[in-house]
Protein backbone atom coordinates (compact mmCIF):
# COMPACT_ATOMS: atom_id res chain seq x y z
CA UNK A 1 0.00 0.00 0.00
CA UNK A 2 1.03 3.61 -0.40
CA UNK A 3 1.79 5.30 2.89
CA UNK A 4 3.68 8.11 4.58
CA UNK A 5 6.04 7.44 7.47
CA UNK A 6 8.98 8.69 9.46
CA UNK A 7 11.88 6.76 10.98
CA UNK A 8 13.49 9.63 12.87
CA UNK A 9 12.42 12.92 14.39
CA UNK A 10 13.08 16.22 12.69
CA UNK A 11 11.80 18.77 10.18
CA UNK A 12 8.90 17.58 8.05
CA UNK A 13 10.73 17.84 4.73
CA UNK A 14 13.71 15.96 6.17
CA UNK A 15 12.02 12.98 7.82
CA UNK A 16 8.62 12.33 6.21
CA UNK A 17 8.71 9.77 3.41
CA UNK A 18 6.00 8.54 1.03
CA UNK A 19 6.24 5.15 -0.63
CA UNK A 20 5.17 1.51 -0.38
CA UNK A 21 4.56 -0.39 2.85
CA UNK A 22 2.95 -3.74 3.60
CA UNK A 23 -0.84 -3.68 3.70
CA UNK A 24 -2.08 -4.54 7.20
CA UNK A 25 -4.51 -7.34 8.01
CA UNK A 26 -7.48 -6.98 10.35
CA UNK A 27 -6.81 -8.90 13.55
CA UNK A 28 -9.39 -10.09 16.10
CA UNK A 29 -11.79 -7.30 16.93
CA UNK A 30 -10.41 -5.09 14.17
CA UNK A 31 -11.61 -3.68 10.86
CA UNK A 32 -9.49 -3.03 7.78
CA UNK A 33 -10.33 0.40 6.39
CA UNK A 34 -9.49 1.65 2.92
CA UNK A 35 -8.69 5.26 3.74
CA UNK A 36 -10.10 8.16 1.73
CA UNK A 37 -8.81 10.98 3.91
CA UNK A 38 -6.41 11.60 6.78
CA UNK A 39 -6.60 14.55 9.17
CA UNK A 40 -3.43 16.41 10.18
CA UNK A 41 -3.53 17.85 13.69
CA UNK A 42 -1.02 19.76 15.83
CA UNK A 43 -0.42 16.67 18.00
CA UNK A 44 0.56 14.68 14.90
CA UNK A 45 3.05 17.38 13.92
CA UNK A 46 4.50 17.51 17.44
CA UNK A 47 4.97 13.73 17.50
CA UNK A 48 6.92 13.86 14.23
CA UNK A 49 9.07 16.64 15.68
CA UNK A 50 9.95 14.52 18.71
CA UNK A 51 7.55 15.43 21.52
CA UNK A 52 7.25 11.72 22.40
CA UNK A 53 10.88 10.54 22.47
CA UNK A 54 10.06 6.82 22.75
CA UNK A 55 7.61 6.83 19.83
CA UNK A 56 10.11 5.28 17.41
CA UNK A 57 11.46 2.63 19.80
CA UNK A 58 9.74 -0.18 17.89
CA UNK A 59 10.26 1.09 14.35
CA UNK A 60 8.88 3.54 11.82
CA UNK A 61 5.61 5.38 12.41
CA UNK A 62 2.77 6.08 9.99
CA UNK A 63 1.40 9.39 11.33
CA UNK A 64 -2.05 10.88 11.98
CA UNK A 65 -4.81 9.69 14.26
CA UNK A 66 -7.89 10.95 12.38
CA UNK A 67 -9.34 9.97 9.02
CA UNK A 68 -12.23 8.42 7.12
CA UNK A 69 -12.82 5.64 4.62
CA UNK A 70 -14.65 2.39 3.92
CA UNK A 71 -14.33 -0.95 5.71
CA UNK A 72 -12.99 -3.61 3.32
CA UNK A 73 -12.49 -6.52 5.71
CA UNK A 74 -13.14 -7.50 9.32
CA UNK A 75 -11.31 -9.65 11.84
CA UNK A 76 -12.67 -12.35 14.09
CA UNK A 77 -15.44 -11.13 16.35
CA UNK A 78 -16.57 -8.30 14.08
CA UNK A 79 -19.82 -8.63 12.13
CA UNK A 80 -19.28 -9.16 8.41
CA UNK A 81 -22.17 -6.79 7.83
CA UNK A 82 -19.77 -3.93 8.55
CA UNK A 83 -17.91 -4.56 5.27
CA UNK A 84 -18.68 -1.67 2.93
CA UNK A 85 -19.56 0.69 5.77
CA UNK A 86 -18.41 4.31 5.60
CA UNK A 87 -16.53 5.13 8.80
CA UNK A 88 -14.48 7.81 10.48
CA UNK A 89 -11.36 6.93 12.43
CA UNK A 90 -10.05 8.28 15.70
CA UNK A 91 -7.06 7.41 17.86
CA UNK A 92 -5.29 5.49 15.07
CA UNK A 93 -1.80 6.65 16.02
CA UNK A 94 -2.06 6.55 19.79
CA UNK A 95 -0.22 3.85 21.75
CA UNK A 96 0.43 2.22 18.36
CA UNK A 97 2.60 2.97 15.36
CA UNK A 98 0.27 2.88 12.39
CA UNK A 99 -1.96 5.87 11.73
CA UNK A 100 -4.22 7.03 8.92
CA UNK A 101 -1.69 8.51 6.47
CA UNK A 102 -1.87 5.39 4.33
CA UNK A 103 -4.15 3.59 1.91
CA UNK A 104 -5.18 1.14 4.65
CA UNK A 105 -5.37 0.99 8.41
CA UNK A 106 -6.30 -1.97 10.60
CA UNK A 107 -7.82 -0.73 13.84
CA UNK A 108 -10.04 -1.73 16.73
CA UNK A 109 -13.61 -1.74 15.42
CA UNK A 110 -14.76 0.64 18.16
CA UNK A 111 -12.36 3.30 16.83
CA UNK A 112 -14.17 3.23 13.47
CA UNK A 113 -17.70 4.58 14.05
CA UNK A 114 -20.15 4.82 11.17
CA UNK A 115 -19.92 7.99 9.08
CA UNK A 116 -23.43 9.16 8.14
CA UNK A 117 -24.07 9.57 4.42
CA UNK A 118 -24.69 13.28 5.00
CA UNK A 119 -21.01 13.77 5.88
CA UNK A 120 -18.15 13.73 3.38
CA UNK A 121 -14.90 11.85 3.93
CA UNK A 122 -13.22 15.25 4.31
CA UNK A 123 -15.53 16.04 7.20
CA UNK A 124 -14.87 12.57 8.61
CA UNK A 125 -11.18 13.44 8.87
CA UNK A 126 -12.01 16.41 11.15
CA UNK A 127 -13.93 14.56 13.84
CA UNK A 128 -11.49 12.72 16.05
CA UNK A 129 -9.23 15.22 17.76
CA UNK A 130 -10.99 18.58 17.20
CA UNK A 131 -14.63 17.58 17.65
CA UNK A 132 -14.12 15.06 20.45
CA UNK A 133 -11.83 17.43 22.36
CA UNK A 134 -14.41 20.20 22.09
CA UNK A 135 -17.17 17.85 23.23
CA UNK A 136 -15.19 16.81 26.30
CA UNK A 137 -14.31 20.40 27.20
CA UNK A 138 -17.96 21.43 27.07
CA UNK A 139 -19.66 18.41 28.66
CA UNK A 140 -17.07 16.83 30.98
CA UNK A 141 -18.81 18.23 34.06
CA UNK A 142 -22.43 17.87 33.04
CA UNK A 143 -25.15 19.72 31.20
CA UNK A 144 -24.39 23.34 30.29
CA UNK A 145 -27.96 24.38 29.48
CA UNK A 146 -28.65 27.79 30.98
CA UNK A 147 -24.97 28.42 31.71
CA UNK A 148 -22.65 31.05 30.32
CA UNK A 149 -19.65 29.47 28.60
CA UNK A 150 -16.59 31.42 27.51
CA UNK A 151 -14.73 29.83 24.57
CA UNK A 152 -11.30 31.35 23.97
CA UNK A 153 -10.06 31.09 20.40
CA UNK A 154 -13.59 30.47 19.18
CA UNK A 155 -12.56 30.35 15.52
CA UNK A 156 -9.83 27.75 16.04
CA UNK A 157 -9.97 24.04 15.29
CA UNK A 158 -11.35 23.04 18.68
CA UNK A 159 -12.91 26.35 19.67
CA UNK A 160 -15.16 26.44 16.61
CA UNK A 161 -16.71 23.13 17.62
CA UNK A 162 -16.86 24.08 21.31
CA UNK A 163 -18.96 27.13 20.42
CA UNK A 164 -21.32 24.86 18.51
CA UNK A 165 -21.61 22.13 21.15
CA UNK A 166 -22.25 24.65 23.93
CA UNK A 167 -24.75 26.79 22.04
CA UNK A 168 -26.61 23.70 20.74
CA UNK A 169 -26.91 22.52 24.35
CA UNK A 170 -28.57 25.73 25.49
CA UNK A 171 -25.64 27.70 26.86
CA UNK A 172 -25.02 31.37 26.24
CA UNK A 173 -21.64 31.42 24.54
CA UNK A 174 -19.10 34.21 24.61
CA UNK A 175 -16.22 33.62 22.22
CA UNK A 176 -12.95 35.46 21.79
CA UNK A 177 -11.52 36.35 18.39
CA UNK A 178 -9.17 39.04 17.14
CA UNK A 179 -10.34 39.91 13.61
CA UNK A 180 -13.58 40.47 11.75
CA UNK A 181 -13.47 37.20 9.79
CA UNK A 182 -13.00 35.13 12.93
CA UNK A 183 -15.68 37.10 14.75
CA UNK A 184 -18.12 36.29 11.95
CA UNK A 185 -17.23 32.59 12.15
CA UNK A 186 -17.87 32.55 15.90
CA UNK A 187 -21.20 34.29 15.54
CA UNK A 188 -22.29 31.93 12.77
CA UNK A 189 -21.35 28.97 14.97
CA UNK A 190 -23.67 30.18 17.73
CA UNK A 191 -21.75 32.65 19.88
CA UNK A 192 -24.07 35.24 21.41
CA UNK A 193 -21.15 37.64 21.94
CA UNK A 194 -17.66 37.84 20.47
CA UNK A 195 -14.92 39.72 22.33
CA UNK A 196 -11.53 40.78 21.02
CA UNK A 197 -9.01 39.03 23.26
CA UNK A 198 -6.37 41.56 22.23
CA UNK A 199 -8.37 44.49 23.55
CA UNK A 200 -6.82 46.70 26.23
CA UNK A 201 -9.28 45.52 28.87
CA UNK A 202 -10.57 42.10 27.88
CA UNK A 203 -11.94 41.44 31.38
CA UNK A 204 -14.29 44.42 31.17
CA UNK A 205 -15.26 43.47 27.62
CA UNK A 206 -16.29 39.98 28.75
CA UNK A 207 -18.14 41.29 31.80
CA UNK A 208 -20.00 43.83 29.66
CA UNK A 209 -21.14 40.96 27.42
CA UNK A 210 -22.53 39.14 30.46
CA UNK A 211 -24.11 42.24 32.01
CA UNK A 212 -21.68 41.90 34.88
CA UNK A 213 -22.30 38.23 35.68
CA UNK A 214 -19.26 35.90 35.90
CA UNK A 215 -19.11 32.99 33.48
CA UNK A 216 -19.78 29.41 34.56
CA UNK A 217 -17.29 27.59 32.39
CA UNK A 218 -14.28 28.43 30.23
CA UNK A 219 -13.14 26.30 27.31
CA UNK A 220 -9.57 27.49 26.96
CA UNK A 221 -7.04 27.25 24.15
CA UNK A 222 -4.22 28.96 26.09
CA UNK A 223 -4.39 28.10 29.79
CA UNK A 224 -1.23 29.84 31.01
CA UNK A 225 -1.57 32.97 28.94
CA UNK A 226 -5.26 33.42 29.71
CA UNK A 227 -5.20 32.45 33.39
CA UNK A 228 -5.19 36.00 34.85
CA UNK A 229 -8.26 36.88 32.78
CA UNK A 230 -9.93 33.54 33.46
CA UNK A 231 -9.74 33.96 37.23
CA UNK A 232 -11.28 37.43 37.02
CA UNK A 233 -14.28 36.47 34.87
CA UNK A 234 -15.03 33.01 36.30
CA UNK A 235 -17.72 32.58 38.95
CA UNK A 236 -17.11 31.00 42.33
CA UNK A 237 -17.19 27.25 41.76
CA UNK A 238 -16.60 27.65 38.03
CA UNK A 239 -14.49 25.43 35.78
CA UNK A 240 -11.66 26.01 33.32
CA UNK A 241 -11.45 23.17 30.79
CA UNK A 242 -8.21 23.61 28.85
CA UNK A 243 -6.65 21.62 26.03
CA UNK A 244 -3.51 23.68 25.36
CA UNK A 245 -0.99 26.08 26.90
CA UNK A 246 1.47 26.81 24.13
CA UNK A 247 2.50 30.36 24.97
CA UNK A 248 3.06 29.58 28.67
CA UNK A 249 3.78 25.83 28.80
CA UNK A 250 4.61 25.82 32.52
CA UNK A 251 2.28 28.38 34.08
CA UNK A 252 2.56 29.59 37.64
CA UNK A 253 -0.73 29.15 39.49
CA UNK A 254 -2.02 31.93 41.77
CA UNK A 255 -3.11 29.36 44.30
CA UNK A 256 -5.00 31.51 46.78
CA UNK A 257 -6.94 33.43 44.12
CA UNK A 258 -8.01 30.12 42.61
CA UNK A 259 -8.74 28.55 45.99
CA UNK A 260 -10.90 31.46 47.16
CA UNK A 261 -12.98 31.04 44.01
CA UNK A 262 -13.16 27.25 44.39
CA UNK A 263 -11.93 26.94 40.80
CA UNK A 264 -11.89 23.56 39.11
CA UNK A 265 -9.22 23.08 36.45
CA UNK A 266 -9.80 20.26 33.98
CA UNK A 267 -7.04 19.34 31.55
CA UNK A 268 -8.33 17.66 28.42
CA UNK A 269 -6.55 15.44 25.93
CA UNK A 270 -8.66 13.30 23.65
CA UNK A 271 -6.51 10.19 23.98
CA UNK A 272 -6.94 10.03 27.76
CA UNK A 273 -10.69 10.64 27.79
CA UNK A 274 -12.59 7.92 29.66
CA UNK A 275 -14.22 5.40 27.32
CA UNK A 276 -17.65 6.54 28.50
CA UNK A 277 -16.79 10.09 27.43
CA UNK A 278 -15.61 8.86 24.04
CA UNK A 279 -18.84 6.90 23.56
CA UNK A 280 -20.85 9.97 24.54
CA UNK A 281 -18.97 12.10 22.02
CA UNK A 282 -19.32 9.52 19.24
CA UNK A 283 -23.07 9.25 19.80
CA UNK A 284 -23.56 13.02 19.77
CA UNK A 285 -21.35 13.37 16.69
CA UNK A 286 -23.45 10.81 14.79
CA UNK A 287 -26.66 12.64 15.66
CA UNK A 288 -25.24 16.00 14.67
CA UNK A 289 -23.78 14.73 11.40
CA UNK A 290 -27.01 12.95 10.46
CA UNK A 291 -28.89 16.18 11.07
CA UNK A 292 -26.29 18.21 9.20
CA UNK A 293 -26.15 20.60 12.14
CA UNK A 294 -22.39 20.91 12.64
CA UNK A 295 -20.38 23.50 10.75
CA UNK A 296 -16.89 22.54 9.59
CA UNK A 297 -13.90 24.61 8.52
CA UNK A 298 -11.55 22.81 6.14
CA UNK A 299 -8.73 25.20 5.35
CA UNK A 300 -6.60 22.97 3.11
CA UNK A 301 -7.07 19.70 1.24
CA UNK A 302 -4.03 18.17 -0.42
CA UNK A 303 -2.80 14.76 -1.59
CA UNK A 304 -0.87 12.36 0.64
CA UNK A 305 2.31 13.16 -1.27
CA UNK A 306 2.22 16.68 0.20
CA UNK A 307 2.16 15.52 3.82
CA UNK A 308 5.37 17.41 4.64
CA UNK A 309 3.79 20.63 3.40
CA UNK A 310 0.67 19.90 5.46
CA UNK A 311 2.85 19.65 8.57
CA UNK A 312 4.51 22.96 7.77
CA UNK A 313 1.13 24.66 7.43
CA UNK A 314 0.19 23.48 10.90
CA UNK A 315 3.55 24.57 12.33
CA UNK A 316 3.18 28.08 10.96
CA UNK A 317 0.23 28.44 13.32
CA UNK A 318 -1.83 30.82 11.21
CA UNK A 319 -4.24 28.41 9.52
CA UNK A 320 -7.88 28.45 10.60
CA UNK A 321 -9.65 25.16 10.10
CA UNK A 322 -8.66 21.58 9.38
CA UNK A 323 -5.89 20.33 7.12
CA UNK A 324 -6.89 17.15 5.30
CA UNK A 325 -4.92 14.74 3.15
CA UNK A 326 -6.67 12.82 0.40
CA UNK A 327 -5.57 9.22 -0.12
CA UNK A 328 -5.63 8.10 -3.74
Amino acid sequence: MRAAWFEKFGAAQDVLQVGERDTPVAGPGEVLVRMATSGVNPSDVKKRAGSFPDLLDNGFVIPNSDGAGVIEAVGDGVAASRIGERVWIYQAQYARRFGTAAEYVAIDAMRAPALPDAASFEVGACLGIPVMTAHRCVFADGDVAGQTVLVTGGAGRVGHYAVQWASRAGATVIATASNDDDKAVCAAAGAAHVVNHRADDVVNSIMEATNGSPVDRIVDVEFGGNLPTSIEVLRIGGTIASYASTQVPEPTLPFFKMMYKDVTVRMVIVYAMPEAAKEHAVADIEKALSAGSLQHRIAHTMPLGEIAHSNEIIEHGTVRGAVVLTID
